[in-house]
């Protein structure tokens, strides 16, 4: 395992250690309505029974086992182990029944081509240096016409300073960058202190995925601005650095089809 990697999974387990945002499981509330979880953006079809259902980067016992209740075949893969047992245990609290597998994002060798007829990954491509590689093994295994939903960080919020000056919120990161982004204290909701992360531009977010056998379909970011919110706050920051793209990609299943699609 390189090094990003490395350092990420031990962050992670470290998180859900202390309980950190992003590591709490299911509630009791979700799985009484468990589409307001899965399908906010309301783009998936409400009959999953028997779909094969590949949540990617998401562990921690949230939306593997929400699928699982709503009767997908439900794989999910994550680069933390402690993650993967908060959804090994809910699941069998429930009397669910879904596969874990622990392995990078970027590293889904394991699985058949086209064997997924749905992926969905939560905002998680931040941690991978290379989001075109996510895409390419994500584009093997799902199956053509199938949807891949996934959330991604707003590369301008990664670039911008975390508070506001008297000019407002400065760009202090480049947008042409490698590498990590420079960690963070704790406190920082659009932030992870203590993993590695890194800015990808759209050109990779939006373009690399159409490269790699997608047609994007729809294209949402999240709103969680508060204008009422006091000065400082993530919700003050919101207005004027939305944090998230929401993507929903569909799968073709070579060039041509393309043409098909856009040519009159």
């Amino acid at each position: 395992m390189n090094h990003d990697r490395e350092h990420n999974r031990r962050a992670w387990n470290d998180r859900v250690r202390q309980r950190k945002t992003h590591t709490g499981p299911a509630s009791e509330r979700d799985f009484q309505n468990p589409w307001a979880v899965l399908d906010e953006c309301g783009w998936l079809e409400r009959d999953l029974r028997g779909k094969r259902v590949l949540c990617l980067a998401a562990g921690g016992g949230k939306h593997g086992v929400l699928f699982a209740a709503v009767g997908a075949q439900v794989t999910v893969v994550d680069l933390s182990p402690a993650m993967l047992a908060l959804d090994r245990t809910i699941a069998q609290e429930r009397g669910l029944k879904l596969e874990v597998v622990q392995t990078s994002m970027d590293d889904l060798s394991m699985f058949a081509p086209g064997f997924f007829d749905l992926v969905v990954q939560p905002v998680s491509t931040c941690y991978v240096p290379d989001v075109r590689a996510v895409y390419q093994q994500v584009a093997r295994v799902v199956a053509p016409g199938s949807l891949y939903i996934s959330q991604h960080k707003q590369p301008a919020s990664l670039q911008a300073d975390l508070l506001p000056s008297p000019r407002g919120y400065l760009l202090h990161e480049p947008y042409y960058r490698t590498g990590p982004l420079p960690g963070v204290v704790e406190g920082c909701p659009h932030r992870e202190a203590g993993t590695l992360e890194f800015l990808h531009r759209l050109e990779d977010l939006l373009g690399g995925l159409c490269q790699s056998g997608f047609v994007i379909e729809d294209l949402l970011e999240p709103r969680h601005a508060d204008p009422r919110a006091e000065p400082g706050t993530f919700q003050r920051r919101c207005l004027f650095l939305p944090p998230y793209l929401t993507v929903k990609a569909r799968r073709i299943s070579a060039s041509s089809e393309v043409a098909k699609i856009w040519m009159p």
